[in-house]
């Protein structure tokens, strides 16, 4: 079969087509043959070597993937061949043409879905519900979305209203991307790539504040938007670090007006993502959550894929299609 290996790690040409071994499903495993596989910005991030490897390389690459279940090992539930399921792959294998993942870890797209938009949705509302549930929403709170073009953000941006948010102020790097986010259901749009842009949202705040902070950027940015939380109750919930580092607060920094920070990551959350997967797909299904599509690249083109994610020129995800796949 046809898969993309990561050589090792480094820039997107690490990234290899090459015709390796059919996997097949062991105990408690599933085969899938892929349709849609999704390209995933933490994926640039461990291929880059930002992170420690989990194996040697080379190494098929990949995270998710969505498609048929083709064939059932042994132990695993007879009834999902057929299905249309999207997997994670504990970022291994995803790549590919076939796909071997554990049962557990693959979620049955409802009828009426297609497969190029669960597996574009899949990522970010899986992460955005958990975060949703722990800020507490009562129907009454002004939130900030950070990066709500596409992903995470994007699918906060959709269902802030939903959880109980009064005004979804968001930011998004570009007009373009502005625009995109207020489609999702942005009250207003700031440009991050503005390096001032948290003086501008105080300015655009005026006497009012912030409620809950939905941190994608982390580093110096997080600590600067302490200053326009609402005293005595305004939470920010950090889940990730555009700017290449951890947010930069400290508990004195907390203590002084009253405010909490919650990291969000660890295997305790992790499997909260994992137990939304269901209903990311349940809401997409019916239209709640939208899919954010850039475009569809064969499976060969991941190393242009990442390299278009690198430089921010994509609004939404692209999906890779294996070659012989139906669209």
């Amino acid at each position: 079969m046809q898969a993309v290996v990561m050589l090792e790690t480094g820039a997107p040409e690490v990234l290899v087509a090459r015709e390796v071994d059919d996997p097949r499903p062991g105990p408690g495993e599933i085969l899938i043959d892929t349709v849609a596989i999704p390209v995933l910005y933490p994926e640039t991030l461990l291929r880059s070597g930002a992170f420690p490897f989990p194996v040697p390389t080379p190494v098929v690459f990949g995270f998710q993937a969505a498609g048929v279940v083709t064939e059932i090992g042994p132990g695993a539930d007879p009834a999902l061949r057929g299905a249309r399921v999207v997997a994670a792959t504990a970022g291994l294998g995803g790549y590919a043409e076939k796909v071997c993942v554990p049962a557990e870890f693959a979620t049955v797209i409802p009828d009426g879905l297609d497969t190029d938009t669960a597996a574009a949705v899949l990522m970010g509302g899986s992460v955005a519900l958990p975060l949703l549930e722990t800020a507490r929403l009562s129907g009454t709170e002004t939130v900030l979305v950070q990066a709500a073009a596409a992903g995470v953000g994007g699918s906060l941006t959709q269902l802030a209203k939903r959880f109980g948010a009064a005004r979804v102020i968001a930011t998004a790097g570009g007009a373009r991307k502005g625009d995109r986010a207020r489609e999702l259901g942005a009250d207003e749009v700031l440009d991050h790539t503005d390096p001032d842009w948290p003086q501008r949202l105080r300015e655009a705040l005026g006497e009012n504040t912030i409620d809950v902070v939905f941190d994608a950027i982390g580093g110096s940015t997080a600590n600067r938007l302490l200053a326009v939380l609402t005293p005595a109750g305004g939470r920010m919930l950090g889940y990730g670090h555009l700017s290449g580092s951890p947010a930069e607060v400290s508990a004195a920094d907390l203590m002084a007006a009253g405010l909490t920070y919650t990291g969000c990551a660890g295997p305790a959350w992790l499997g909260r993502v994992a137990a939304a997967r269901a209903r990311t797909l349940e809401l997409a299904a019916t239209g709640a959550l939208r899919p954010m599509l850039a475009d569809v690249l064969p499976l060969a083109q991941a190393a242009a894929a990442h390299r278009l994610i690198e430089q921010r020129a994509t609004a939404g995800t692209i999906i890779l299609r294996p070659e012989n796949a139906a669209g």
